[in-house]
């Protein structure tokens, strides 16, 4: 039964009755064939790579991830596996250009040319690896890494307002515990106040600004995180509400919004091709021009620099999604695991 998914062997405690621990134990040194792979199969090397050369195909997908300790492991997979049977074609310990590259190269010239396209993110690292070892293929950039750049130069822009906000209201939550301090002095020095009215309560709570839909602005740009990261037509009402109050009070904000809006529909467009695609990108640097934020320029400067790859992207619609379902999948069994301590028994499965 742990052959096939990847499940724990504690989680066939209740509805089997066992012991978790006593049965992986049994598992791992007699059931499975766990101690012959190890001596003798590609267990001897597990801790450092593994490599299956029989899933190589011509669409792979490249990413890193991190299976104990924030140590990192470089995974190559076959998308057309779609994170199933056959999709690992090597796990390799760490990110270093030679050691990976040293492992890949045991793949022979004909397998490895057999890769007409990479898909990946922005990684130098991988790209190197991909430019090495693979002569034949096309790399593609990540379109949702592109985005994400824009996006969180986009955040950048929220904390900061939220930011400013936290320090005004400190400073206006101060200012009213100075004028209830003064209040009382007055009530002890039995002056009247000037102004002809009585004054306020020496323990009056401070109240803050409310906006129409309840909230204060610091509550607003701190709800307002994921409604910056959906398009307008998948909103909520509240959702809608609030994004017309943030833009009304910030429009860097909307101005923002509206060009990572746009970059995304350059690539949502189902008609553009790589020329065209170019020619809209061309037009959404001279907005980014417009708004002169540092974020924003950065992230454009970026995208410019490694334009040819990304717009690959018009060729195949390839994305490095698979890889990123790949690296949950991992992620999924090693949090059953809370934690992995046993790292080649952890590949195996």
């Amino acid at each position: 039964m742990l052959d096939s998914p990847p499940i724990t062997a504690r989680s066939l405690q209740k509805p089997y009755h066992i012991k978790g621990d006593d049965f992986e134990r049994a598992y791992k040194n007699h059931l499975s064939d766990y101690r012959s792979w190890v001596k003798d199969g590609e267990g001897r090397h597990a801790r450092d790579y593994l490599i299956f050369p029989k899933n190589i195909g011509p669409n792979v997908s490249i990413d890193e991830t991190s299976l104990s300790d924030g140590e990192l492991y470089t995974i190559l997979s076959n998308k057309d596996a779609h994170g199933r049977k056959g999709a690992l074609i090597a796990i390799v310990k760490g990110t270093k250009v030679e050691d990976v590259t040293a492992v890949l190269m045991l793949l022979n010239l004909y397998q490895r040319e057999k890769v007409l396209e990479v898909t990946m993110d922005f990684s130098d690292c991988m790209h190197a690896i991909v430019t090495t070892c693979f002569p034949n293929a096309r790399i593609t950039l990540d379109r949702f890494h592109m985005q994400q750049l824009c996006t969180n130069a986009m955040q950048e822009l929220r904390v900061r307002a939220r930011r400013e906000a936290l320090k005004a209201d400190v400073e206006a939550r101060e200012q009213h515990r100075h004028r209830n301090k003064r209040n009382v002095s007055k009530r002890k020095s039995g002056k009247k106040d000037p102004r002809g009215r009585k004054p306020n309560r020496a323990n009056e709570a401070y109240v803050p600004q409310r906006l129409p839909n309840g909230d204060t602005r610091c509550e607003l740009l701190a709800r307002s995180r994921y409604l910056l990261m959906a398009s307008q037509e998948k909103w909520t009402d509240s959702q809608k509400i609030r994004g017309k109050l943030l833009f009304e009070l910030y429009p860097d904000i909307k101005t923002a919004y509206s060009l990572v809006h746009s970059l995304r529909e350059i690539f949502n467009c189902k008609t553009h091709t790589k020329e065209s695609a170019r020619k809209s990108l061309n037009k959404w640097y001279n907005k980014v021009t417009d708004f002169d934020n540092d974020a924003f320029n950065t992230a454009s400067a970026t995208i410019y620099e490694r334009e040819d790859e990304i717009l690959n992207f018009f060729g195949n619609r390839a994305t490095n999604a698979s890889a990123e379902s790949l690296n949950s999948k991992i992620k999924a069994f090693r949090a059953q695991l809370r934690g992995v301590v046993d790292i080649p028994f952890f590949l195996y499965q």
